[in-house]
């Protein structure tokens, strides 16, 4: 163990990544399926062996021991990790090419869930193995979140520090001067038991609400993780019918605030959940757009005679709540009662609202992606503060409880975050366009790149796109984007200061 410790990241997650194949490699072996065990089996034993090696031969070399190089560390991981466990996934499906295995791979191990491959096509050992790579996406940024990110001002917590993002502050000295090895496996005992925990009793609830073990462990890894990755398809699939729903809605929330299983995290002076920005500015859109939804599915049932039917009118309210909330999460399942809605008032849902949900994102260091609440809460206040001055001009801001959570140019740091982010969206956009994908087609999957929302190409658009038949070209670049939305911008931009290479 204290070998394991001493290890770089990278190695550290390599090596887990070898030992993790075990478990598809089970989940066949238990099928009566040898070739799908031997290559996950394979596959996995090969990894450990080589990491073992490696760590052996770099075991005397000194190690920088920064945050930076930590950062970089989970760059790489991110980059280089999918391509080692798309090699099972390959050898497995053996009807593929390894650019499809590998960016379906980084689609999951980035929480995206870009829709690749046809539900039918893979075996349900290849759909636990995508989910659970998913799963361990999701509980990687969990960590890294306040072992990483948290003491360099990055990921969101650069609008409530004092420091410039990619740089300590006094505030988290103390954190700084610790090792970030400590943190990383201090804050991962703390967080893969809460992790698991809450993973396991989702599980256990869709499994009593009537769901096989195998599709309700992959939708509970996919809600925990916001991956939307399902065996089915969707979520509308399951045979739980309301109550899945309903249960994975109950665990979406952890994906608004990280106040809800954590206060781990120096984003500020301490607070209640019920004070909390994020958490608040959600609710908000959980009331605002379903009531919207619903109220344009009404009228265009009044119109067609339909407006008396009120199993319809509730199975339309709930079909726009859950979505709303689960495309905030970033996550992406669609509840069947989003499909009932239109069809009960004859009108097609709107997929930009579906766009904008994703674009925001939820919570800091939680596992969804997207701009983030808190960004969107400190724009808000900023807009707000303007108006204020232009009524009254020499009036002075106030500080309430909420705005003390933001620091004073936390307003300007959002706006730049946001100009980035629409920036990479720009440029993703104009390069998948330049693989003679339609201008709507690549929007949408830039979008749902940079979100970490795949099922955003399914449900947002006109037509769904098929993203299986895109040019290999499009497909790096959205992969590349997926990364780029999973660490953020800023966190990108943070690797090219002198300091990560000086050391």
């Amino acid at each position: 163990m204290a070998g394991l410790a001493r290890m770089p990241l990278f190695l550290q997650l390599t090596l887990i990544t070898g030992i993790s194949m075990l478990v598809p490699a089970l989940h066949a072996l238990s099928r009566n399926d040898l070739h799908e065990t031997r290559s996950f089996f394979y596959a996995g034993l090969l990894t450990v062996i080589v990491t073992t090696f490696v760590a052996i031969a770099v075991a005397n070399q000194p190690s920088n021991k920064t945050a930076l190089r930590h950062l970089l560390g989970l760059l790489a991981g991110f980059i280089a990790l999918p391509a080692i466990m798309a090699v099972p996934f390959y050898e497995a499906v053996r009807t593929t090419t390894y650019l499809n295995a590998y960016v379906d791979m980084i689609s999951a191990f980035t929480t995206t869930g870009m829709p690749l491959f046809d539900p039918e096509r893979l075996s349900t050992s290849l759909h636990l193995w995508r989910a659970f790579v998913g799963w361990m996406g999701g509980l990687l940024m969990w960590v890294a979140a306040a072992a990483i990110l948290a003491p360099l001002n990055l990921g969101g917590f650069e609008l409530t520090a004092s420091a410039e993002p990619g740089r300590g502050e006094a505030r988290v000295a103390q954190m700084e001067s610790a090792d970030p090895g400590k943190r990383l496996r201090r804050t991962l005992r703390i967080l893969l038991p809460l992790y698991t925990g809450l993973t396991s009793i989702l599980w256990l609830c869709l499994v009593i609400a009537g769901e096989s073990p195998l599709i309700a462990a992959c939708h509970a890894f996919s809600t925990l993780a916001t991956s939307g990755i399902s065996p089915l398809g969707g979520i509308e699939n399951a045979q739980t019918g309301f109550v899945g729903e309903a249960l994975v809605f109950l665990f979406l929330f952890f994906a608004l605030s990280r106040l809800t299983f954590s206060s781990d995290t120096v984003t500020g002076a301490a607070t209640d959940l019920r004070d909390d920005p994020e958490f608040r500015i959600g609710l908000i859109f959980l009331v605002v757009i379903p009531a919207f939804l619903f109220l344009r599915h009404f009228v265009g049932a009044f119109e067609i005679n339909e407006g008396d039917d009120p199993v319809g009118a509730g199975a339309a309210l709930w079909g726009s709540v859950f979505t709303v909330l689960s495309f905030l999460s970033t996550t992406g399942f669609v509840s069947a009662g989003w499909d009932d809605a239109q069809n009960w008032s004859g009108l097609h849902s709107p997929g930009l609202i579906l766009l904008g949900l994703a674009l925001m994102g939820g919570g800091v260091a939680t596992t969804a992606g997207g701009v983030k609440l808190l960004r969107v809460f400190a724009l808000y206040l900023n807009g707000l503060r303007e108006m204020q001055r232009l009524v009254h001009p020499s009036s002075v801001g106030n500080a309430t409880p909420l705005a003390r959570r933001l620091r004073r140019q936390g307003a300007l740091v959002a706006w730049v975050f946001f100009m980035l982010f629409a920036l990479s969206l720009a440029l993703v956009t104009v390069i998948l366009a330049g693989f003679g994908v339609t201008f709507e087609e690549a929007l949408v999957i830039a979008l749902a790149s940079l979100s970490t929302t795949g099922p955003v190409v399914t449900h947002a658009a006109s037509v769904p796109i098929d993203f299986a038949v895109l040019p290999s070209g499009a497909k790096l670049v959205a992969a590349a984007a997926m990364v780029l939305g999973r660490l953020e911008t800023l966190a990108i931009v943070a690797l090219v200061t002198p300091e990560v290479w000086r050391d």
